[in-house]
């Protein structure tokens, strides 16, 4: 069959243009962790393009806990994203060409988020363009179909594919094989009615949203237990090779590291507005996000040198993770 072939021009919700987008200090060139989960990433970038105050949905980082094979896949949740910027999250279900719904969408001025191929992806370059297959989901923002064009928020920024890259993104010859499912798709409507808040307006409704994670933070210290999983690990990744210990780092230290810096971003944005009894929970978090990435290194130096890793800074973990949720249990809670 045969589907209608989209229109010969641009669509775009915001102007943004890639070699001048300037993005969110949280992706700024000083922090410990550069970058956390592609889904993350996207959302802080999305909710900045559009003018948003991506520190106020972080809360969710608190509640995060060793899952017993990894740290949890942080990811902020769409009922906080509908309370703070009115963002409501639906899946799109596709049923023609992918490159259809997305142009339909953004015309609508509804923001795609769409897992694509990183090997068509030019700002994955170094890593995975023209290199990898790796799913990842990016935001598109902007989409010329007549000119194979596509500004999408993707990791810590905002960037552009075009010519055979966006043909292939949108597999527009036809999928690789016959086992190529359709990717997940979401698009962001908007709350209606809503007037997304702002200043000390925009803490004051997340603080709810801080007392409603904090709930879910785990009963128990999870790094015990992390150590005790790590321990155990050891014995094979001692005979593993480098492309084993970035997935492991990648589903563990990476995110708990990145995960409780973001924490202590958004306990630092609170003391902006006025919050008090943050500090204390701030450095502890902040703590943990360093001693993460030096315990990163380490095991990388204690896999390629076959040598024994010192575990003596999860226990120093633990006792900062207890220190926080003592201070933020006691002034939130």
């Amino acid at each position: 069959m045969c589907w209608p072939s989209p229109e010969s021009r641009r669509l775009a919700i915001a102007p943004l243009d890639p070699t001048t987008y300037q993005r969110h200090a949280i992706h700024g060139a000083d922090r410990i962790w550069a970058e956390t989960n592609c889904y993350t990433d996207l959302l802080i970038e999305l909710a900045h393009g559009l003018g948003f105050e991506p520190l106020a949905m972080l809360a969710f980082t608190l509640a995060i806990d060793f899952e017993g094979d990894q740290w949890t896949f942080f990811k902020p949740p769409a009922a906080d994203l509908h309370d703070l910027y009115g963002f409501d999250l639906q899946e799109l279900a596709i049923w023609r060409p992918l490159v259809e719904h997305v142009a339909e969408q953004v015309e609508a001025g509804r923001p795609v988020l769409v897992e694509l191929d990183s090997w068509f992806l030019p700002d994955t370059a170094g890593t995975a363009y023209r290199t990898a297959h790796t799913k990842t989901t990016v935001g598109v923002n902007e989409i010329d179909p007549a000119r194979r064009r596509l500004g999408y928020f993707h990791n810590a920024g905002y960037f552009a594919l075009e010519g055979d890259d966006f043909r292939e993104v949108f597999q527009l010859d036809g999928p690789a094989h016959e086992r190529v499912l359709p990717p997940y798709v979401e698009y962001v409507k908007w709350r209606a009615g809503f007037v997304p808040p702002r200043g000390a307006a925009l803490a004051e409704a997340s603080r709810p949203l801080l007392r409603r994670h904090l709930a879910r933070a785990p009963r128990e210290n999870p790094f015990p237990r992390f150590r005790a999983r790590l321990e155990r690990d050891l014995e094979w990744l001692m005979r593993s090779d480098i492309e084993r210990f970035h997935a492991y780092s990648f589903a563990n230290l990476r995110q708990y590291g990145a995960c409780f810096e973001l924490g202590e971003s958004y306990l630092r944005w609170l003391g902006c507005q006025g919050v008090d009894g943050i500090e204390a929970p701030a450095h502890a978090l902040r703590d943990i996000a360093e001693t993460a990435k030096r315990l990163q290194f380490q095991l990388a130096r204690s896999m390629a040198r076959k040598k024994p890793l010192d575990l003596a800074p999860v226990d120093a973990m633990a006792a900062q993770w207890s220190l926080a949720m003592e201070e933020m249990q006691a002034h939130f809670a």
